[in-house]
């Protein structure tokens, strides 16, 4: 079985590499047997008649298989329990080979050793969402399209595209492009929905043009027109900046570090492109909000951090030290890099 679920997304996502297990007794069998260890290891409750499995025929005659699973947690919720949502199919074309991946497990009760998992590699994602775009064109697929591409490197660009000829075979539809997509009367659709559908998934929705301008880049890199834009870092203008340190790759609980300051909440807004309107404090004491475009994080040698941005207002490069920020909230004001984004290279995606 192989994890294929990506970053926006309100289920998790399977593909069964033996189609025998897409079979309602099969599900429930194993789910019991998975739901009782999870009892044991950690007494999260799953009860078995908040077990639900939906084993329908997809239009290829193959089976498809939707899940429900309860749990009553350590706050004992007694009236509806909320429930993990599973999409299982065996109906994938499996291009490359899987890769196990150290699932991010920031708390004090990860198992020694930590979790993995088998998944996509992320030629395969990139392909599959790129392939979904053109045949159901979701703003979860658009969105996920351009996060990809945002980390794409020109490495990777033989095997997305070899990879995206064969589920499209596979599926019976054509190669997409920009024109395609444009033309196919699901755009409408597509633009329509952008805010219902990933409004209440996201702290902040980017606009819908900030991702659809984009998608020509995507294609013309795909078709070897162009290759991945890559902008000059912001200066850090300093010189006690300790050049060795990197803000850490997966989201961080930085009030363990002392530090009180959103951060997760600019790594989403910088990933996502939008400006922040941060609260700060400046050495007088005087506490004024302003709208910045988030670039960097950098740590001195004394161990202090400072967060690298622009001011939206009047292009100027700012450096805020952390320990003044008050607050930060995510806009649905978008920016246009005029620096490499660092702060999503390493965000999760």
């Amino acid at each position: 079985m192989l994890f294929r679920d990506l970053s926006v997304s309100e289920d998790l996502d399977f593909t069964l590499l033996d189609g025998s297990h897409n079979d309602e007794t099969v599900l429930r069998q194993l789910f019991s047997e998975i739901t009782q260890w999870i009892y044991d290891q950690s007494g999260i409750e799953m009860p078995e008649h908040e077990r639900v499995f939906e084993v329908y025929t997809n239009p290829r005659a193959r089976n498809s298989a939707q899940g429900r699973v309860g749990y009553r947690g350590p706050m004992q919720r007694q009236a509806s329990l909320p429930r993990i949502r599973f999409d299982l199919t065996d109906d994938e074309r499996v291009v490359l080979k899987g890769e196990r991946r150290r699932v991010h497990h920031p708390y004090s009760d990860e198992p020694e050793g930590g979790i993995e998992v088998l998944a996509y590699c992320f030629e395969e994602v990139f392909a599959e969402k790129l392939r979904a775009l053109a045949e159901r064109q979701r703003p979860s697929d658009l969105y996920d399209v351009v996060h990809l591409f945002r980390r794409a490197v020109d490495i990777f660009r033989a095997s997305v595209h070899a990879t995206l000829a064969a589920k499209c075979e596979f599926k019976g539809i054509l190669i997409p492009t920009v024109a395609s997509l444009l033309s196919s009367p699901k755009h409408a659709e597509l633009r329509a929905d952008w805010e219902q559908m990933l409004a209440h998934q996201l702290a902040g929705l980017p606009p819908f043009e900030s991702f659809w301008n984009e998608l020509p880049s995507v294609f013309a890199w795909l078709e070897r027109k162009e290759t991945v834009p890559r902008r000059p870092p912001m200066r850090a203008r300093r010189p006690d900046i300790d050049t060795a340190w990197r803000v850490p790759a997966m989201a961080h609980s930085w009030r363990a570090d002392g530090i009180a300051a959103p951060l997760e909440i600019v790594r989403f807004a910088a990933a996502n492109r939008l400006c922040v309107n941060l609260d700060y404090r400046d050495e007088q004491g005087r506490v004024s909000s302003r709208i910045i475009e988030p670039y960097s994080l950098r740590r001195t040698k004394a161990g202090g951090l400072l967060l690298y941005a622009v001011r939206s207002d009047n292009g100027e490069d700012q450096s805020y030290h952390l320990d003044r920020i008050l607050g930060a909230r995510a806009t649905s004001q978008s920016f246009m890099p005029r620096y490499e984004v660092e702060l999503s290279l390493a965000a999760p995606i």
